[in-house]
């Protein structure tokens, strides 16, 4: 019996959608108020009967900060998917963020332990890698290295990542994946679906920079190749590509009918755009799409090597422009696009 944790969120929504391709039931975990409309939203994007395929999940209730009722929700399972995660990057949730993350994985590893859990995947992130030297990709040997510049999400999952290696060094059968920037359909007013609601609205600025994107589906697919492997004890960058932001931005404009962006936004500029955008959404109380660590982002340039994965699994990625073309596709039918 399979149990994911984050069922509700874009990776682990996708995930739950591939592996009911598959198996007959499968077990996620949720809290007593979480909200079921965003996992039926993406199952409505690849399928016209979502209300039956989510009729196929088992929910048990449990929160990672409450290691009894892991416990409880783990009785029965035999594999764990750990999606769950908290992300931000205001300073108002760096206690909270790091409280969820850290001993949440901590509180999840130690009861897959007693439960002698058969094998855990977990999601981290590239941002728990190190940082590469300039003109180098970042890969699953690139030592960590402290800084002032590690945002508190980075750290957060650094440190979760850290209590997985824990268990692994106490017999458990686990596997780690660091997916770049994650695209895929979900909720289009945070993440990096709202990347797709910034174009549609017309996006006439771009950026200098470059970083690495996977689509969601590649995610999901490697996560499920690495549980039925044999592998243990080994972590693994999921990039599809390292895009220049033009690349992205024009793929995605393509993807919406959209005008490419064509006036390069200088450093002053985006700036500028994140503090509009902060204080449009003190105004609003909305989430602004554009923020101070996105803006300095898409002001840097990073990038990461999959070699490994794709030689351990033969893994094969899919083409962004096919990824993005098919994100567009799904913004362009969505009727409740905010």
């Amino acid at each position: 019996m399979i149990l994911v944790t984050g069922g509700t969120g874009l990776v682990g929504a996708h995930l739950l959608f591939d592996l009911l391709q598959k198996e007959d039931k499968v077990c996620a975990i949720k809290r007593s108020h979480s909200s079921l409309n965003q996992i039926e939203k993406i199952f409505s994007f690849y399928s016209s009967d979502p209300i039956s395929l989510l009729a196929k999940i088992e929910w048990r209730e449990a929160e990672l900060l409450d290691y009894f009722s892991l416990e409880e929700a783990l009785k029965g399972i035999t594999q764990v998917y750990h999606c769950a995660a908290m992300v931000s990057f205001k300073k108002k949730d760096k206690q909270k963020m790091m409280t969820a993350n850290i001993e949440g994985t901590k509180n999840l590893v130690n009861a897959c332990l007693h439960n002698r859990i058969q094998k855990l995947v977990h999601v981290s992130s590239i941002a728990a890698l190190g940082r590469a030297e300039a003109g180098e990709s970042a890969s699953e040997k690139t030592p960590w290295k402290d800084s002032d510049k590690d945002s508190p999400y980075s750290i957060s999952k650094y440190q979760s990542e850290m209590e997985v290696w824990r268990g692994i060094a106490e017999g458990l059968n686990a596997v780690i994946v660091n997916p770049s920037v994650i695209l895929g359909p979900g909720d289009w007013s945070k993440g990096s679906p709202s990347f797709f609601n910034m174009m549609a609205k017309g996006m006439k600025y771009y950026s200098h920079g470059m970083n690495g994107y996977v689509y969601v589906r590649d995610v999901t697919r490697a996560m499920i190749e690495l549980m039925e492997s044999d592998i243990n004890g080994e972590r693994f960058v999921l990039n599809g590509e390292d895009l220049t932001y033009l690349e992205f931005f024009n793929m995605m404009a393509k993807s919406l009918n959209k005008p490419f962006p064509s006036i390069e936004a200088k450093a002053w500029m985006m700036n500028l755009a994140w503090r509009g955008a902060y204080i449009k959404g003190l105004i609003t109380r909305k989430t602004p799409e554009l923020t101070k660590s996105t803006a300095r982002s898409f002001m840097s340039s990073y990038s990461y090597s999959s070699e490994k994965i794709e030689k351990s699994i033969s893994f094969e990625f899919t083409a962004l422009q096919k990824a993005i073309m098919l994100i567009g596709d799904c913004h362009l039918k969505d009727k409740n696009v905010l």
